[in-house]
């Protein structure tokens, strides 16, 4: 596979590992008062204890920093060529 279709699927999966992980948080966090105006919000029910929850953002970003370093690894991998656009378009 080419180092561009490599980056591509890199990004592929930056991106769906995003997604995952706000998702994740946004469903287990617990919930939190906006402001005394509003009324409290209700309790959050899952059936995760807060010991797995408070290390799974963790292993989240690590795998998530783990692909944006494979990513930039990617990206300096790329052959970088001093010739102006012109001579990159010719070759």
């Amino acid at each position: 596979m080419d180092i561009v279709s490599q980056l591509q699927e890199q990004v592929n999966l930056i991106a769906h590992l995003a997604s995952n992980t706000v998702g994740t948080l946004q469903r287990d966090a617990p919930s939190s008062q906006l402001s005394p105006n509003y009324p409290e919000p209700p309790a959050h029910t899952t059936s995760m204890d807060s010991a797995n929850f408070s290390e799974q953002p963790k292993l989240m970003a690590s795998t998530l920093m783990k692909a944006a370093k494979q990513f930039d690894a990617l990206v300096a991998s790329l052959a970088i060529s001093d010739a102006g656009e012109e001579a990159q378009l010719k070759s």
